[in-house]
């Protein structure tokens, strides 16, 4: 209850103790009020000092205005009460009762109960229930804002704000608390006994935690004596000494409870326990750790931050201390392990000409395979981790952006590592010099446009060995790239479009490499004299350039038909001829070295090998590119001739693309291989099917090297690869039933009368339609099929199918054959499984397979993860509450996979 309960009673105390001086008071008494009559009072500081004086009111004043009521604590609003049987004002016994559905609200409070009485010479309130044959209902319930409060009774002193709650029911920040007697001391102290905690609403709790006794803060905390964990009322052997539950909407800072378990490696052990920091509104800190009885320890922190309409994001590190065997014994181990993950995202809003985000994932190659404290099996199952860094910025009112980028790729295969720190991108949009006034743009001259772009890159190549340590920079290379590129296009022969281009690239390095040969240096095979590499620090740049042009056109060819649904089929044809001229510019700047004692054994190099943007391009490029592009589809009537649908476009293939080029310069081999590919979708888009095909016209020789011959076949397939993605899901069906029953209502059958009643699916009942009972004679012969039970199963599967075909001249075969599957099932609303599996149809085995159970407790969630078999074999169990409360009743078990540290 809450202090201003007070002001009400106070109110109701005055108004009756008014009324009794006046002579109509005892006639109202003894008259029940009508049923639903309301009345409505206010009383301000004018009705309470401008009564008539006569002898009565002065004692009235000298005994109660002087002495206890004081003008500041008059009340000024309006006072509602009503009951639906009757009130009683009682002017003997200076009592108001109201009876059934009794109500008494002021400003933000709401007073609800079955019988409510008011007692102004002994300064209190009681409510209660009504209690009949139909039980004990109309509990009081006490409301005041978004606070709500239900009991058996309560017996209230508006003096003494003292209170007696009987079988109370509260709820405080998700914990709904249940208490037999409760005692109110004041505004900030309650006392209860015979209490039950829970977060499940339902009449009968899930589960409760029960104590005999506890202290009540409201909107602070709840202190509580020796508790029990009762589960479906069933007592279980879990006590505890006392108990402390917070209630606060703010979030603050506690111990985590650890999980603990064994494990067959390291032992038996506690994990993830920890404390949660509540720095501010804004951000938190998680500080947790891991110990294991055979001397392995692991240590994480995250931490989450969000700023309203700027950012949010998390960070997360991890370092473990892996220790298997006993030491001294053979199969004695020791590793160390880390992982870093930073994920940041910018509110598009905050800053629309700059952008800045982040997703980092880096740490030990094996930190998947090896955490004893980590269950991802996609991750373990991947040989990349990857990271992004990135800054954009468009600068307004210039055709100008910038880009600066931090990268990281890390292959977890041969533990090598490749970052940029950092890469600038500065891009220029494509300006036209040359347009005319306004902005026009009609001819060749006018449509030329130049873009422009520099990028700027320091990378790092090296491996965990070397990770941060000062090799890694020696290693490291640099450079900058400027491109400039200019372009237009003129109509030719009125179908034609011709598009001349020309390209031009300067690179700068900061070193160069000077190879020389060493004659007391053993080469490769172990013999005296080998080259070696010099590195020279300085400026040096190269340049190249290269111009083309492209001549493309559209031709469509539509096949109509006058019978059938199919009204007509249409080719889209994309041819396009391009040429390419590009000098040698490798003939500039290659150097030579004696590789061997003998002098005329002299190797070819370039200083610039190794640089981040290659080396001078080799070799005389004159080329001609030939590609031809195709898109067919068709146009079908809908199955209803007569009705106003308009005619549906299908896709047969998205695409069916073919290229190649000649180079006109080379002595041999002048043709390249003809790649194909094709793509279309079927079945309403549920079916993905895609094809790529690389065609080579030269034979090889006995070796598999290429020859200046044609196959006698024309081409030879190299390399085949197909792929088919199928997604089905029980709402493809659902549709369907949906318009065989718009079908069935528009044959006017809904006016047919029914006289056994039509079937409601929602209670699976019949009911009969009142409107539709007099006229049945139409119906003997009409018989209505209604189905009794409908189950509803929503599911959702995913099929894959890839395969790859490779022949290199001398052997072929097939390299990857696979069929892989996910998919869920909800067996009912609460039960939910779902799988994650594939085939290997070559190596006739099962890939890595997932099991997943998940049920909905109502209160609690139970799920189990499971994957039986292979190399990754483990399973991950957890039940516990879903209120964040009561977080910490929980039980989690996992057995993760064996972990091979060498």
């Amino acid at each position: 209850m809450k202090t201003n309960l007070t002001y009400i009673l106070l109110a109701f105390y005055l108004f009756c103790f008014q009324s009794s001086t006046a002579q109509e008071f005892g006639k109202k008494a003894i008259s029940p009020q009508k049923p639903k009559e309301q009345k409505q009072l206010k009383i301000s500081k004018d009705t309470l000092f401008n009564i008539k004086k006569d002898s009565n009111l002065k004692k009235i004043k000298d005994s109660t205005v002087t002495d206890s009521i004081k003008p500041k604590e008059v009340i000024e609003g309006i006072i509602t009460h009503d009951a639906e049987d009757y009130t009683i004002q009682n002017a003997k016994n200076k009592t108001v009762t109201l009876y059934n559905n009794a109500r008494v609200t002021y400003t933000d409070i709401d007073l609800k109960a079955g019988i409510i009485i008011l007692d102004y010479k002994k300064s209190t309130v009681y409510a209660k229930g009504i209690k009949d044959s139909l039980g004990y209902h109309q509990r009081p319930v006490f409301k005041q804002g978004n606070q709500e409060s239900e009991q058996d009774s309560i017996l209230f002193n508006f003096k003494t704000k003292k209170a007696l709650v009987y079988g109370v029911k509260t709820v405080q920040s998700g914990i709904i608390t249940y208490g037999e007697k409760t005692k109110r001391v004041n505004d900030s102290t309650i006392y209860m006994r015979k209490l039950r905690f829970t977060t499940s609403k339902k009449k009968n709790p899930d589960f409760y935690i029960a104590t005999n006794k506890a202290k009540l803060v409201p909107g602070k905390k709840i202190i509580v004596g020796g508790s029990n964990l009762v589960i479906a009322d069933v007592p279980t052997p879990l006590f505890l000494p006392f108990a402390y539950f917070p209630l606060t909407d703010k979030r603050s800072s506690g111990f985590i409870i650890p999980s603990y378990g064994e494990r067959s490696n390291q032992g038996f052990f506690l994990s993830n326990g920890g404390y949660y920091f509540a720095l501010s509104d804004y951000f938190d800190l998680t500080l947790l750790g891991d110990i294991y009885t055979n001397g392995s320890w692991g240590l994480s922190s995250e931490s989450k931050y969000y700023f309203r309409y700027r950012s949010s994001g998390n960070f997360n590190i991890r370092f473990e201390n892996i220790i298997q065997g006993v030491r001294g014994l053979s199969g004695y181990s020791k590793r160390s392990n880390f992982n870093i993950r930073w994920n940041h995202s910018q509110d598009s809003k905050s800053s629309p000409n700059s952008r800045f985000s982040a997703s980092v994932n880096v740490g030990s190659s094996q930190y998947y395979n090896q955490s004893i404290n980590e269950i991802n099996n996609s991750q373990r199952l991947t040989n990349t981790l990857s990271s992004s860094i990135s800054y954009f910025k468009n600068f307004v009112g210039t055709p100008f952006n910038m880009n600066v980028t931090a990268t990281h790729s890390q292959n977890t295969n041969n533990n090598s590592i490749t970052m940029t720190l950092p890469s600038l991108q500065v891009n220029m949009d494509r300006i036209y010099p040359f347009t005319g006034k306004g902005g026009l743009k009609e001819n060749p001259i006018q449509k030329m446009g130049v873009s422009y772009s520099m990028s700027g890159e320091y990378r790092i190549n090296t491996t965990d060995s070397e990770f941060f340590k000062p090799i890694m920079f020696k290693k490291a290379n640099s450079g900058i790239q400027h491109t400039v590129s200019t372009n237009t296009n003129i109509k030719a022969f009125k179908y034609f479009t011709l598009s001349p281009s020309v390209n031009y690239k300067d690179v700068w390095y900061f070193r160069k490499i000077n190879k020389r040969f060493d004659p007391n240096i053993r080469n490769s095979n172990g013999n005296l004299g080998a080259v070696v590499n010099d590195t020279i620090n300085g400026f040096n740049r190269f340049h190249d350039y290269n111009f083309g042009v492209s001549i493309s056109t559209n031709i469509y060819g539509t096949f109509n038909f006058k019978k059938g649904r199919l009204k007509a089929i249409r080719h889209t044809f994309r041819p396009s001829i391009s040429y390419g001229y590009r000098p040698d510019f490798a003939k500039d700047y290659n150097l030579q070295v004696k590789q061997s004692i003998d002098p005329n054994d002299l190797l070819t190099y370039s200083p610039f090998e190794g640089g981040i943007y290659g080396t001078p391009a080799s070799g005389l490029s004159n080329s001609i590119g030939i590609s031809l592009n195709n898109v067919l589809e068709a146009k079908v009537a809908p199955k209803d001739l007569d009705s106003d649908e308009e005619d549906k476009k299908i896709t047969i293939l998205n695409n069916l693309n073919f290229s190649t080029s000649y180079n006109i310069a080379a002595d041999s081999l002048r043709w390249s291989p003809v790649t194909a590919s094709a793509g279309t979708r079927l079945f309403k888009d549920k079916l993905a099917v895609n094809l790529n095909a690389t065609l080579n016209p030269y034979q090889v020789n006995s070796k598999g090297d290429l020859i200046n011959k044609f196959n006698s076949d024309i081409f030879r397939i190299t390399n085949v690869g197909i792929s088919a993605n199928y997604s089905i899901s029980s709402k493809d069906f659902d549709k369907k039933e949906e318009k065989k029953n718009e079908n069935k209502s528009g044959n006017g059958a809904q006016n047919t009368p029914d006289v056994f009643g039509v079937n409601n699916p929602a209670t699976n009942d019949f009911s009969i339609n009142p409107s539709n009972s007099q006229n049945n004679s139409n119906t003997e012969n009409t018989t209505k099929k209604t189905k009794l039970y409908r189950a509803n199963i929503p599911w959702n599967l995913n099929i894959v199918y890839a395969i790859n075909y490779t022949n290199n001249g001398i052997s072929s075969g097939i390299g990857n054959n696979s069929l892989m599957f996910s998919g869920d099932v909800e067996l009912s609303p609460k039960w939910k499984v779902g799988i994650n599996s594939g085939y290997d149809i070559k190596r006739n085995a099962f890939t890595n397979t997932t099991l997943r159970f998940a049920r909905d407790l109502d209160s609690w969630n139970f799920n189990f993860s499971w994957t039986p078999f292979g190399q990754f074999a483990s399973y991950y169990f957890f039940i516990g509450v879903k209120s964040s409360v009561l977080s910490d009743l929980k039980w989690d078990k996992n057995q993760p996979p064996d972990r091979v540290l060498f």
